[in-house]
């Protein structure tokens, strides 16, 4: 029987986003949720999230196990190899409850414009929605935030001001790269718009802005100087090419 005087946990919230909370408890968590809205939008956050870790590995955790790598063929290898081969490429990822491999090679692994879009839109879709946290330093002690930042990710990183596109800043906030730390920082119109600007370094030098979009979100990616940029926020592509280009010529004229 059902007792809804027994407490929602954190687990059980993470289990009813993967689907795998016992049917008995549903009803308790989704009224849970109908009266703290802070924990459903945590909940939104992480069923976003997985969407994106879905969309993202999924195809590569259902390929086929490579044929170099069966275990009948490894087994007539030498048993000092086989330690080595399989402690070296097979790799068990686990992500929404998913498990599979990654062991392709380098021509299947995403690109620096698919990496970088995925993380940003990600964390794009995990903060927007906070409404009390939605960043780590406010965006009324900018000069900090940029210092912080910038000391952080080991580049120059600059806060630029979009007052024209109709934008203030939030904050902004650390978060893990692909090849370090990463800058986030938020802007928020007078409906309540936002929109994510996300940097962290990379090994392009230099590319031409790219598009990608994923349900509602759209990002515009592009690389400078070894630090790759995506500015995610609303799927009006022109709305949101005019947001990234105006970071775009304030990074160039500060030289960041």
């Amino acid at each position: 029987m059902n007792d809804p005087t027994i407490p929602v946990t954190e687990d059980e919230l993470h289990a009813y986003v993967d689907g795998e909370l016992p049917a008995e408890r549903r009803a308790d968590v989704e009224a849970f949720l109908s009266v703290h809205p802070e924990d459903a939008e945590r909940v939104q956050s992480w069923r976003s999230m997985a969407e994106m870790l879905h969309a993202r590995y999924d195809s590569v955790a259902h390929e086929p196990v490579p044929a170099r790598l069966e275990l009948e063929r490894l087994e007539r290898r030498p048993r000092q190899w086989l330690y080595g081969a399989a402690a070296a490429v097979l790799v068990a990822f686990v992500a929404g409850g998913t498990v599979g491999w990654v062991a392709h090679g380098a021509a299947n692994a995403p690109s620096t414009f698919q990496s970088f879009t995925a993380d940003a839109l990600g964390a794009h879709r995990l903060y927007v929605v906070e409404v009390r946290h939605p960043v780590e330093v406010g965006g009324n002690d900018r000069d900090h935030l940029q210092a912080w930042l910038t000391r952080r990710c080991g580049w120059t990183v600059f806060a630029p001001n979009l007052e024209a596109s109709g934008l203030k800043l939030v904050g902004g906030r650390l978060l893990p790269g692909p090849n370090g730390p990463a800058s986030f920082l938020m802007y928020e119109g007078a409906s309540g718009e936002r929109y994510t600007i996300y940097s962290a370094k990379t090994e392009n030098g230099a590319t031409q802005m790219r598009y990608a979009k994923t349900d509602k979100d759209g990002a515009l990616f592009w690389a400078e100087r070894g630090v790759g940029y995506v500015v995610s926020g609303s799927g009006d592509r022109e709305r949101l090419t005019k947001v990234a280009q105006s970071v775009y010529d304030q990074a160039e004229k500060n030289g960041t």
